[in-house]
């Protein structure tokens, strides 16, 4: 079983889940291996180097022959150890930008689990090294580009294991430095090399392990883009003055999708006690109203102005985008729950009457991993878009309802406020529309034709990160505008309450980021800042302490 003990994670195989996989990745987390997995382990190695290293042993692939087009080739048992480390050296044909240290502790912990599963024959001393050089922070660079996602992550798991071997051409990051691995393993105390005999670089190359890292910290880390995400719209609600009777749960009942549901209670919760969205506060004049006279600033428009009824769909319909969302991401998670606790090597053993066999399969293949992180992509993508459609109306005179041009607090024309603060958003939007046609239906056959149908894993969970960091920072340009905007309202609008939420919200901002209430300033550091409220979940956790769990299942069940 996997357990949080004093920030330790015990790896068994079964029951690892994300929050530990981010703990582990992000934090730190120490990691052991399970006593009686480890058992376990040890006794379906002592059978394989007991009745599979000789001649005799039937042909098994990768174990005792070659690897793809070579499948056929018997390796004499003597050869076996030189096979396996040739494995590494042969599949190490990565390119590009290291992947980030985060991704590689997650394919490492990943791995390991996948190893706990007791399929793959690997020597535990095999996993106690992954497991020591993720306690020590000693870990591989590894080039992000290069997978086709079949047979798995080939190069960037073999980048990793020449590291964990030693290789002299392997580096890794330790203490803050990057250095050769075997510098960092002396440091460290830990023999400078270690060999791979039977099975063990078969296992360790094999399955898409990158692509699931990749996937896991995306997946987690979109949740809390929702949830901040719903937080910047309800600013935004309240600084627009919207109307509420759209998420009353009887037009959610009306069409009950549960993730629509769930989005509107929500809002609802954050919006409690708000007067700010109420027909009383929008005949309220605000003192930027082009043409206003001055003193008729914070009184009701003379004659009235007619009611809104209802808003625009960057409004009124974000439980209808926001539902699909939250949906797509309860199964995504559903996925990459079984694919954490899933062996995905090739070949793979099982016990079989006194002894154990050896079954040739696919687990390996990233398809599943693929097609989930081209629908987390595609979500997060539209996601980002309504978030900039109303980042666009709050710096529009013609459509924010008396709030001045670009949120401008004094000297228009001298000062120029938020229109790029806005644009960086839609720019934004434009690269996650560029980047979320589907990976994963995309093949090409590679290697020698004996994958003649890849699944294009990495790439895509590589590309859906960008998405959601892209998406953080679209999230933090509205929260900067709908928090000026209820700023410059506040003196039209204080005998107007905005909700507990929106409250708790607008004051974390105004904590990270004070409020543009003279000359322009220099922006860049300050979506620096709420682009980490929102991506460490600060923002989140503020709210929710006032509303409580936004995400609650039971008024929806």
């Amino acid at each position: 079983m996997d357990m949080m003990n004093r920030s330790t994670v015990v790896l068994d195989g079964m029951r690892l889940h994300a929050n530990a996989v981010v703990a582990i990745a992000r934090f730190g987390a120490k990691v052991a291996l399970d006593d009686a997995t480890r058992d376990a382990l040890n006794k379906t190695r002592g059978y394989i180097e007991t009745h599979w290293l000789n001649d005799s042993a039937p042909l098994m692939y990768a174990f005792n022959t070659g690897v793809g087009a070579l499948k056929s080739q018997r390796i004499a048992p003597a050869e076996i150890a030189d096979f396996q480390a040739s494995l590494v050296r042969s599949h190490s044909a990565g390119t590009g930008e290291p992947m980030p240290e985060e991704v590689v502790r997650a394919m490492m912990a990943l791995r390991v689990n996948a190893f706990a599963r007791n399929h793959s024959g690997v020597r535990v001393a095999i996993i106690d090294r992954l497991v020591a050089m993720l306690n020590l922070g000693i870990t591989p660079v590894v080039a992000a580009k290069g997978s086709v996602g079949a047979s798995g992550d080939l190069a960037p798991l073999a980048l990793m294991s020449g590291a964990l071997m030693g290789l002299a051409e392997s580096r890794v990051t330790y203490r803050g430095k990057e250095m050769p691995a075997q510098c960092a393993f002396a440091l460290a105390g830990l023999e400078p090399t270690i060999d791979v005999q039977a099975k063990d670089a078969t296992a360790l190359i094999n399955g898409a392990t990158a692509s699931l890292a990749y996937a896991v910290l995306a997946a987690h880390d979109a949740r809390e883009l929702l949830t901040s995400a719903t937080i910047s719209m309800v600013m935004s609600l309240e600084a627009l003055r919207g109307e509420l009777s759209c998420f009353d749960d009887r037009v959610m009942q009306a069409r009950p999708h549960r993730g629509q549901r769930r989005v509107a209670a929500a809002i609802r919760r954050m919006v409690a006690e708000s007067r700010r969205c109420s027909e009383p506060a929008r005949q309220v004049c605000l003192r930027s109203t082009p043409g206003l006279d001055p003193a008729r600033a914070g009184l009701p428009h003379m004659p009235p102005i007619p009611p809104r009824i209802q808003d625009v769909y960057s409004l009124r319909c974000v439980p209808q985008v926001y539902g699909p969302v939250l949906d797509a991401l309860d199964y995504v998670d559903g996925i990459l729950a079984t694919e954490m606790n899933s062996a995905t090597d090739n070949p793979l053993i099982f016990p079989e009457d006194e002894g154990y066999a050896i079954v040739s399969g696919g687990h390996f293949h990233g398809q599943y991993i693929a097609q989930a992180m081209d629908l987390l992509g595609l979500a997060v993508t539209d996601l980002s878009a309504i978030c900039d459609r109303r980042s666009a109306r709050l710096i529009d005179p013609a459509c924010n309802f008396g709030l001045p041009a670009n949120l401008i607090a004094e000297r228009p024309g001298i000062n120029t406020g938020f229109s790029v603060v806005q644009s960086m958003g839609t720019g934004l939007v434009l690269e996650n529309m560029g980047m979320c046609s589907p990976a994963s239906a995309t093949s090409l056959p590679a290697k020698g034709n004996t994958e003649d149908h890849i699944s294009n894993s990495c790439f895509a969970a590589r590309r859906t990160r960008i998405v959601v960091e892209n998406t953080q920072t679209v999230i933090a340009s509205e929260l900067m505008l709908a928090a000026q905007a209820l700023d410059l309202a506040e003196p039209d609008l204080s005998a107007y309450p905005v909700g507990v939420g929106t409250r708790v919200a607008w004051s974390t901002v105004r904590d990270a980021v004070p409020a543009m209430l003279g000359d322009d300033r220099w922006v860049h550091d300050d979506i620096a800042k709420l682009k980490l409220l929102v991506s460490d979940g600060t923002l989140a956790a503020k709210v929710q302490s006032v509303s409580g769990a936004l995400w609650q299942t039971d008024s929806v069940e």
